[in-house]
């Protein structure tokens, strides 16, 4: 694995949008960017027609990472930019650039009307196959959607960001997952909201004032456990401020709740491999098609 941010570039208006968003993290980590476009060869009995030739298609696939580069370098000159193609299928290639990668960045269309994203087959097959974090960015993603507003309520990139969102499993939270969202707050010098969910026992037998106790104390007890996981990472992180939220909800609810006011929502992937196939879970699948900012996935043993 080489120290790069890497991103999917494919000339769609979510893969440009991915590719600035990576410039940016590639910015703040101080680590090279590297623009992938992934070259799928043409069926023989389409070579014929004029438009989908393999020459058309080859021009399309060489002109749009060279255009996309001149334009981060231009935009962030401090960043390192190299172009790579490869060849055959988009998600599987993809996959195998994550894997040579510290991060892979990917474009993810926006639904009007939901705000959220249209995650398509592609995207889809590598959050559940990749093993390195892959982080969806919707098109119309912005520098200035990730800043709270300036004080007269128009979006500014001169403004402190907003919270890194953090969905966590208290009963097996893992290093790596939490690691990179106190890295990412570190780096944006701005909050992380460390959320946690938990469900509500059905003590009906006991009675409504036996069953408010039973619950405080169980609420009480997930909010312990929530500090606990995160302690260790508050001493390897001081300067970060962590906001703690445990509630009796649906975990996808919760997170999506929470990262309405956030720069990026960070969930993880539990990796199973099994003759079913990868899976991205049920919260993650939820989120990346609701979310109305970048997540980043975190897979993880």
């Amino acid at each position: 694995m080489s120290r790069t941010i890497a991103v999917g570039l494919d000339g769609s208006s979510e893969s440009r949008a991915a590719a600035d968003w990576a410039a940016r993290e590639a910015e703040l980590r101080a680590l090279p960017l590297k623009l992938v476009n992934v070259w799928e060869p043409v069926p023989e009995p389409m070579m014929e027609a004029p438009i989908l030739g393999a020459d058309t298609q080859q021009h399309w696939s060489e002109r749009i990472p060279r255009e996309a580069a001149a334009r981060i370098r231009g935009r962030h000159p401090g960043v390192e930019v190299t172009v790579e193609r490869r060849t055959g299928w988009a998600g599987e290639a993809l996959v195998g650039v994550a894997k040579e990668s510290e991060l892979l960045v990917l474009g993810s269309r926006g639904l009007s009307g939901v705000g959220g994203f249209m995650v398509g087959s592609v995207g889809l097959a590598v959050v559940a196959h990749a093993e390195r974090p892959v982080v969806l960015v919707r098109a119309g993603e912005l520098a200035s959607s990730e800043h709270a507003s300036d004080p007269s309520g128009n979006p500014s990139t001169d403004t402190a960001y907003r919270p890194v969102v953090l969905g966590i499993d208290t009963k097996s939270p893992d290093d790596s997952l939490m690691e990179f969202a106190f890295d990412a707050a570190a780096r944006r010098a701005t909050t992380l909201r460390a959320v946690h969910s938990w469900n509500v026992q059905p003590y009906d037998w006991y009675g409504p004032s036996t069953n408010l106790n039973l619950n405080s104390q169980l609420a009480s007890e997930e909010a312990t456990a929530l500090t606990e996981a995160l302690r260790p990472w508050r001493q390897k992180f001081p300067a970060v401020e962590v906001v703690e939220e445990s509630r009796p909800e649906r975990a996808a609810d919760q997170l999506l709740d929470a990262s309405r006011d956030a720069s990026l929502l960070v969930v993880g992937r539990r990796i199973r491999r099994s003759p079913l196939g990868a899976h991205t879970g049920p919260i993650t699948h939820a989120v990346l098609h609701h979310a109305a900012v970048p997540v980043a996935v975190v897979s993880h043993k």
